[in-house]
């Protein structure tokens, strides 16, 4: 292979001495410069000598990794230190072998010449047990043992009051009742749309809501949304022009009720007093009045029958009434059933066509307090922008998510509490400076 020089060597140039022409093949071939194939050939032959060709060698082959290190190295750190206690704890060994821990057979008959006190032998079975687990393996056992498992607490102080109460001495105690859900909590949430149509809990927007929209839809939008802020407007002023009446015709007839109470007042001191003297009907009563005569037996008798029978045809006359108002309540109760049904053939027929919209709601809300009102999302024409570097974000993700409550029927509206009572903090500082001993 050729060898590379330097680029500060600068090649000599091709031999020409006594070269008469350049023209033919044969004086070309004779003065071409090839001493470096020459030398990068003589290189090669080198390194086949030695053992191969260094170019076409792997790297496994060139290069080792050393993983043990140099040992002198660490003889050469350690050289100085002293080596740790626990080291040398460890490292002594005696050259006597440990105790061997098999049992030797001579241990038994080598005594000192006390004699050891007998004890029971732990691994003997009596014949009494033995005769006993027979019978068990035979399926001869008189009694069986169930264990079972404990079915109440002995610690449950629940339990106990329970017994006191099952206690005639405790009759008198309230039972218990149990815990019942409400036969609600299985109901489907009632939608506060108007179509009655089921909301989703995210609706999606339309083309007109994009802070990017097409011209068609957003225009479409905001004519809507504009008639809708006229008609509310005009609910407005009309509001207002009715209070203006109100209050106008109010203030008329207290001016009005105020004049008729002067005149009342000035015709009583024009008139004449009529208590001058004072009046008594006395003189009107004749001595000579006719007392009523007693009553007989017969007149008595038939003012007894004519109040039975009208007391007779008052009861008759409130049974009508009775069944008549039971009838009634059934004649209404079937036909709300009926209308129940049909709306909710309706409904499901409604969220079968697709989904309510939260823009008009029922006026039957769920509660005392009327819903939120949804905010106005509509970016002006002159607001609206050409890079989304200069975009806004607008809205409440939070008041978004609990109106969709309100609207879904899951939670009722409820009035915010400004100034709730809270509990009562008293702070105070302990006077640990005045805790001291004379000595």
């Amino acid at each position: 292979m050729p060898i590379l020089k330097p680029a500060t060597v600068s090649p000599g140039a091709p031999q020409q001495h006594k070269q008469p022409s350049r023209k033919g093949k044969k004086a070309w071939r004779k003065n071409v410069d090839v001493t470096e194939i020459q030398e990068g050939l003589e290189v090669v032959r080198d390194e086949v000598i030695k053992g191969g060709v260094i170019a076409e060698k792997d790297s496994a082959d060139l290069f080792t990794v050393d993983i043990a290190g140099d040992a002198a190295i660490q003889k050469k750190q350690l050289k100085g230190s002293k080596p740790l206690k626990a080291d040398e704890i460890l490292a002594q060994r005696s050259a006597v072998p440990a105790v061997s821990m098999r049992k030797r057979p001579g241990e038994d008959k080598t005594t000192d010449g006390v004699t050891k006190e007998k004890r029971q032998r732990t691994s003997y079975v009596s014949h009494k047990e033995l005769t006993r687990l027979r019978n068990i393996a035979d399926g001869r056992q008189e009694k069986v043992v169930e264990v079972t498992e404990a079915s109440y607490d002995p610690w449950d102080v629940q339990r106990d009051i329970e017994e006191q109460k099952q206690d005639p001495r405790f009759s008198f105690l309230e039972k218990k009742k149990k815990k019942v859900a409400p036969a609600t909590l299985k109901e489907k949430p009632i939608s506060m749309a108007a179509s009655g149509k089921s909301i989703p809990a995210v609706q999606r927007p339309e083309g007109g809501y994009s802070y990017n929209p097409v011209f068609t839809e957003y225009e479409e939008r905001l004519t809507a949304e504009g008639m809708r802020e006229l008609e509310a407007e005009q609910k407005r002023l009309a509001a207002a022009e009715a209070e203006r009446i109100r209050q106008e015709a109010s203030a008329k007839s207290a001016a009005e009720a105020e004049a008729a109470e002067r005149r009342a007042e000035m015709s009583e001191w024009e008139e004449d007093s009529a208590w001058e003297g004072l009046e008594s009907g006395a003189e009107d009563v004749r001595l000579n009045a006719k007392r009523p005569e007693r009553k007989t037996q017969v007149q008595r008798n038939k003012i007894k029958r004519r109040k039975e029978e009208e007391r007779k045809a008052k009861m008759a006359a409130e049974i009508k009434k009775k069944d008549e108002q039971a009838a009634q309540v059934k004649q209404l109760a079937k036909e709300a059933a009926e209308k129940e049904q049909a709306r909710a053939l309706a409904r499901i027929k409604d969220d079968s066509d697709g989904e309510g919209d939260d823009l008009e709601l029922r006026r039957r809300k769920l509660g005392k307090i009327a819903l939120p009102e949804k905010d106005l999302e509509l970016v002006l024409p002159d607001e609206l922008q050409e890079s989304l570097r200069l975009l806004k974000p607008e809205g409440n993700l939070l008041k978004d998510r609990y109106r969709s409550l309100l609207v879904r029927g899951k939670v009722e509206a409820r009035r915010p509490i400004s100034f709730a009572k809270k509990r009562k903090v008293k702070a105070t500082e302990k006077w640990t400076h005045k805790d001291f001993m004379l000595h």
